[in-house]
């Protein structure tokens, strides 16, 4: 059954950019979809994702020119902009120091693994960005699948002016801009899309 209600909200997903201005998200009922949002996999579970909530419609209106006048940004109930956290090696202390005190990992293991992890981000510079985007992605999959699951639409949004965000809202160098994605209740359904027939998309074994 699990599986069929799963697949079910994979099949009803899909981008929505007309939205019921009515329908409104309380901040506890953001704040549960973002919990879920969370539990998405990242590498050494360092969580690189952080998201900034335009909720209020005076912040909306702020970000509708920032987004190039997508008008789902002023008709969602929300905005979620999710960023992408560039100094994540940092949490690495934190995140095993949690692991060591609740008997999941020694104390060497977590010595080790934040020695790895420092000593990654120092000598490769690709890493901190590549890293803040690929797993702030994977957040941001699991925010529409768990809004889709909950009777919401989303959207998607990676047309907006990032120097623009980051300034108007005020965020921290540390951060990223990886996407914009709508939250709300649909007005109008999502026009349906074509996809590729599965066998272009696989190549099995070897290229």
């Amino acid at each position: 059954m699990a599986a069929k209600v799963f697949t079910e909200v994979i099949n009803e997903r899909a981008s929505v950019r007309k939205y019921d201005p009515s329908a409104e998200l309380t901040a506890e009922e953001i704040t549960e979809l973002l919990k879920d949002a969370a539990k998405a996999p990242s590498s050494w579970n360092l969580q690189h994702w952080k998201f900034l909530v335009i909720h209020d419609q005076q912040a909306k209106e702020q970000l509708l020119p920032i987004a190039y006048n997508q008008e789902q940004v002023v008709q969602a109930s929300a905005v979620i902009a999710v960023l992408g956290d560039l100094e994540a090696d940092q949490n690495a202390d934190r995140v095993y120091q949690g692991a060591v005190d609740s008997g999941f990992m020694t104390e060497e293991i977590k010595t080790t693994l934040v020695s790895q992890i420092k000593d990654a981000y120092a000598t490769r510079p690709e890493m901190a960005r590549d890293e803040a985007i690929r797993n702030a992605s994977l957040a941001s999959m699991q925010l529409m699948l768990a809004a889709k699951a909950r009777g919401l639409d989303t959207c998607a949004m990676g047309g907006f002016n990032a120097e623009e965000l980051v300034n108007q809202f005020g965020i921290p160098e540390k951060y990223h801009p990886v996407m914009l994605i709508s939250v709300g209740k649909a007005a109008k359904p999502a026009h349906q899309t074509a996809r590729f027939p599965i066998q272009e998309a696989i190549v099995w074994n070897k290229f």
